[in-house]
């Protein structure tokens, strides 16, 4: 099987409808799976899935722990050549995943590949290419860990070397709203920490693929509208201790060799490896 495309869904009955119809219509040439993991959903989501795609693979959790924890059951019942993982909020192109595939396929030294994201008015979100949001390229200046970003945009975005929209190259960090990764670099370099609950995992796999070796793309030549929505209010202590929990993990994992941490509702534990200085 060429390609597995796993989506976790909590509570995004509609958006998870659209995103896959425009998957199914996007993978019509190709032998594909999709596997859906809802991560205890309280809304119509799996009576949907179940009333109107009997042919997916669906897995339901009681309780939701996480997003990498739900992408790891995915890709560990996945048979592709290629792991998709897509956000529920998202609608994909209809060539798609036909001309990222052909990408991979022909770059066999390439371990994942992002796209070129629009948001719902259409307008092109810079996180394609950078795949950091803000908070955590002030994350990485502030530890002293921009250095090892080095095809990211992390300071000046006038520099030359830097990724344009439309220009196809390597960078750093896949967007987790779609990452495309060869399952055998997987197989090599791990799947998801689970310790990275709802943010901060796709930032995590992708600098294990550089350290590793392998090359990460930007893609351009194709999009995906990415709706971005989100179940857990910003201001919530749910959203704080998730994404700003995910940035300590992270830290705490490369740069620090630290007793186990014990956080209501978080853990951390001392880092299996260290970058060198």
């Amino acid at each position: 099987m060429k390609l597995s495309v796993i989506v976790v869904n909590q509570n995004r009955c509609d958006l998870l409808k659209l995103a896959l119809n425009s998957l199914i219509k996007a993978s019509s040439n190709i032998d594909y799976e999709v596997i859906i993991v809802d991560n205890a959903s309280t809304d119509s989501s799996v009576e949907m899935l179940r009333a109107d795609y009997p042919d997916i693979k669906l897995i339901t959790n009681t309780v939701n722990e996480g997003v990498s924890k739900a992408s790891n059951q995915g890709i560990g019942v996945s048979r592709g050549e290629y792991i998709l993982l897509v956000n529920a909020d998202t609608i994909c192109g209809k060539e798609t995943l036909t001309k990222v595939i052909e990408f991979m396929d022909v770059h066999t030294d390439a371990s994942g590949l992002g796209i070129r994201m629009l948001g719902a008015q259409g307008r092109f979100l810079p996180e394609s290419n950078r795949g950091l949001t803000k908070p955590w390229v002030t994350f990485f200046k502030l530890i002293g860990f921009a250095r090892n970003f080095q095809k990211t945009r992390l300071s000046d975005r006038n520099h030359k070397a830097w990724v344009e929209e439309f220009q196809t190259s390597e960078i750093d960090i896949l967007n987790d709203a779609f990452m495309l990764i060869r399952k055998s670099v997987l197989n090599e370099v791990g799947l998801f920490d689970e310790r990275f609950v709802q943010f901060g995992h796709n930032i995590d796999l992708s600098y294990r693929m550089r350290l590793a070796g392998f090359k990460n793309f930007y893609f351009p030549k194709t999009y995906i509208i990415n709706l971005k929505s989100n179940n857990t209010p910003k201001f919530s202590w749910q959203y704080i201790k998730n994404f700003y929990g995910a940035m300590l993990i992270f830290a705490a994992k490369y740069l620090f060799r630290l007793p186990e941490i014990k956080i209501e509702g978080m853990q951390m534990y001392p880092a299996a490896y260290e970058v060198e200085q």
